[in-house]
């Protein structure tokens, strides 16, 4: 029960490491504001844990990039719950169309920047007022590794959004730390998901992505979603403006 007491908004809770933050963070013993576009996967990720009886969860709809929205979300997790004291910034997009700027249009840009940073500025903006009001707690932001390293397949509005993200967590680490808001980001490296796998249509080119990585695996969601766990509760008390780099080696290794 290492969240026990705490409500954590987690955006992006609609799929993938989203659903399995609110999953975990509500075995946890959290209450969940789930917030998602979709809200067939709200409703499913609601369902799942409500059937497991872990947690309260609160499934709220609509765009991480609208203010309105967001600033709904606080509110009405706050109204039902009582206080805000974590949060999860996981939604995020990869456009097939984000390529080098050379290629790129600028729609698939706007939109990537909208969600990816946009996004988490918008939750920072209507959720840190919150947490303070609780007495503290823990901001996470899912940047990625090509924040760091860059990537030899160019997805240059993707890299150019989490560095942003990595810059913004930085900043908001100094102003807010003597409010008692720690502010961390997190840089996944390859995480196994149906998308990952539909690039690779041979087993040469999948090989050509593992041997990238010392540990010899691709990650899984729940590697991610341990280190927001750890990140959101009491254990990371003296952290704050980290990169959190949970990328199996793949940016000590990287050529």
């Amino acid at each position: 029960m290492r969240l026990e007491g705490k409500t954590a908004l987690i955006t992006g809770a609609g799929s993938g490491m989203g659903r399995i933050a609110a999953e975990m963070f509500a075995r946890e013993g959290a209450n969940i504001i789930a917030t998602d576009i979709s809200r067939k996967g709200l409703d499913e990720t609601a369902a799942i844990v409500a059937g497991a009886g872990d947690g309260d969860i609160l499934a709220l709809a609509g765009d991480v990039s609208n203010a309105a929205d967001v600033a709904s979300w606080v509110r009405a997790g706050v109204e039902k719950f009582g206080a805000l004291h974590v949060l999860y910034n996981n939604a995020g997009i990869f456009p097939d169309a984000d390529k080098s700027v050379l290629d790129m249009d600028e729609e698939t840009y706007r939109r990537t920047m909208d969600v990816n940073l946009k996004g988490v500025m918008l939750c920072c903006k209507y959720g840190i007022p919150e947490i303070i009001r609780a007495g503290g707690g823990s901001v996470v932001n899912v940047a990625s590794f090509v924040a760091l390293v860059g990537c030899t397949v160019p997805q240059d509005a993707y890299t150019a959004s989490k560095g942003a993200v990595l810059a913004l967590t930085k900043s908001l680490a100094v102003q807010f730390g003597l409010r008692h808001v720690r502010v961390n980001a997190i840089c996944p490296g390859p995480i196994l998901t149906p998308l990952l796998a539909d690039l690779f249509p041979t087993q040469e080119e999948k090989m050509k992505r593992l041997n990238r990585i010392p540990l010899g695996r691709f990650g899984l969601p729940e590697d991610i979603v341990y280190a927001a766990l750890y990140l959101a509760s009491d254990e990371s008390s003296w952290t704050t403006g980290t990169e959190f780099v949970v990328d199996g080696g793949i940016t000590v290794n990287y050529f």
